[in-house]
Order: C-alpha cells, then structure tokens, then sequence
C-alpha cells in the first residue's frame, strides 16, 4: 500500500462534501414544499445507505490488488468523471443565473425524490472514492469521506435555516479541477513521469485545471441568452 497522501485525502473530503452538500440542500428543498423535511429525508438516507455499501465492497475489493494498471485505470475513470462534473458544474452555473421554479410534489414523490437524490449523488461520491482507494489511497479515502460527513452534519445542525440559501458553483468548479490534476498526475505516474516535487506538483496542475474549467464554462455561457435583472432573486456565480 502507497503512503497516505494528504492529497488524495482532499481530494476524497471535498468530493464528499459537495456531493452531500447537493444532497442536503435538494432534501431541504423538497421538505419546504410540505413543510416537513421527515418524508424526502428517510429516501435520501435509503438511497445513500444502498449505495455506500455497495460502494464499501467494491473499494475493499479493489485496494487488496494495487498496481500501475489500476493507477491508470483510477485515472482513467476520474477523467471520465472530471468531464461528468463538468457537465454539473456547468448546469449549477446556468441554475445561479437564472433558477427554476420548484413544481408542488405528494409525499410519496418526496420520498421518490429523496431516494433518487441520495443514490445519485453517492454514486458520484463513490465513483472517485473507489479509484482512490484502488490507487493505493483507501484509508485517505475512507477518512476524507468519513470527515466530509461529519463536517457537513456538524454545519446543517448549527446553520439548518441556511441550507437552501447555499450556492455550489465554486466548489464544483474546485472538485472538477480537482478530477481533472488528479488524473493528469496518476496517468503520469502509472506511465513512469518522474514528477518534481512529488504530490505538490499538484498545486500547479490544480491551478492550470481551474483557469481551463473556468475558462470552458465561460465559453460554453457565453451564448446563453441573459436572464432579465433580478430573476429568481439570486445572483451570477462567480
């Protein structure tokens, strides 16, 4: 097993936290419509729980046979996903400009919702967490998901009525930058790239990955028609 990396711990808490921090706010926003959190909660925890194990099994698996083929295989897939995130990152950017209107649900389309919600946004979670720890980096994995957890229950106990009010487009930005330095570095590493510096060359392909994220969502924006000023009450993104 590789030393622990710091950096595939970041990696892992930051992707945990926004998937999750997705997760509370939609559930918080399904629960505004009846007023009561309880019924989009429970199907959000089902589909979470389903497929975190799911997600435990396959990790487990994985980190018992590291190998160069698996760093390029995780990098493979974190590319993969990077380009997936973007495609997010990209819609939450267009949603701060210009939000959609919630249409009214019945409870059991909340509990639906929730179901829904919290299996998709796990299997993201899940997606980076198992090359992680298929790249040697299990227990970065589990903590930094573990900690992410905890950190963002901590928060919506002592911020609950601030939820909704949380905007993700830059941490999206940061975690798909994230994706992308990540599979640049262990691609490298898995074809034998002498890498200076060793995981702080990370910094600068973080930089370098940010300014290129940034730059194709402002592209990909820039034929968008304008939202008339003051729509939805919120913002730009930065």
């Amino acid at each position: 097993m590789a030393a622990f990396s710091v950096a595939a711990w970041i990696l892992a808490f930051v992707i945990t936290l926004i998937e999750y921090t997705e997760v509370v706010v939609l559930v918080y926003a399904l629960g505004a419509e009846r007023g009561s959190l309880h019924t989009a909660a429970l199907g959000a925890v089902a589909g979470t729980s389903l497929v975190a194990v799911l997600g435990l099994v396959a990790g487990g698996t994985l980190a018992q046979i590291p190998s160069n083929e698996l760093l390029a295989a995780s990098a493979i897939v974190l590319a993969a996903f990077g380009v997936f995130l973007f495609r997010s990152t990209l819609k939450t950017y267009r949603r701060a400009r210009a939000p959609a209107p919630a249409a009214p649900a019945t409870p059991p389309v909340h509990f639906a919702g929730g179901l829904a919600v919290g299996a998709i946004e796990t299997t993201e979670a899940v997606v980076v967490l198992v090359p992680l720890a298929a790249g040697g980096q299990p227990i970065a994995a589990l903590t930094g998901a573990l900690v992410a957890g905890a950190v963002l229950a901590v928060t919506v106990a002592l911020v609950h009525e601030r939820v909704r009010r949380i905007k993700t487009p830059w941490l999206k930005l940061g975690a798909t930058s994230l994706l992308f330095s990540f599979a640049v570095f262990w691609a490298g590493q898995a074809l034998g790239v002498p890498w200076p510096f060793s995981d702080l060359v990370l910094i600068p392909l973080f930089g370098v990955a940010v300014l290129l994220v940034r730059s194709a969502i402002a592209l990909a924006m820039r034929g968008d028609r304008p939202a008339p000023p003051g729509a939805g009450g919120e913002r730009p993104a930065p």
